[in-house]
């Protein structure tokens, strides 16, 4: 089982990236989606989570209003789609994937992909 995150990369403020996990080895058409990231020396923190069936989302107070959490499970991938970019914002990106919590806690999430890392200069 294997996710993978790409999409990411070097934006100024207030621009957008669009980060697209994809997995393969099974399908997480059952599972909850998440992204979180992790700022440059800081932890890891909660960024979104989606709902196995897509009709649930939230979003760490930081981000909501200009990240989307999105998904489709006919293609095993989930997006985040980054916009109004702030310099804040700068951190590797990790897709991960919980088999049954509803959750913000990373340790509830059972897969995780690689990181992406995503600079947003000012």
């Amino acid at each position: 089982v294997q996710l993978q995150a790409f999409g990411g990369g070097l934006v100024q403020a207030g621009g957008f990236l669009r980060l697209s996990c994809a997995a393969s080895g099974r399908s997480f058409s059952s599972s909850n989606m998440g992204w979180f990231r992790r700022p440059p020396g800081n932890e890891r923190e909660f960024v979104a989570a989606i709902r196995w069936s897509g009709d649930s989302v939230f979003y760490a107070d930081s981000v909501k209003g200009r990240f989307t959490i999105s998904r489709d499970n006919a293609k095993n991938t989930w997006d985040l789609q980054m916009n109004n970019l702030k310099p804040e914002d700068t951190a590797v990106h990790y897709c991960a994937a919980a088999s049954t919590a509803w959750t913000w806690l990373p340790k509830f999430y059972d897969y995780w992909g690689q990181g992406t890392l995503d600079t947003v200069s000012s």
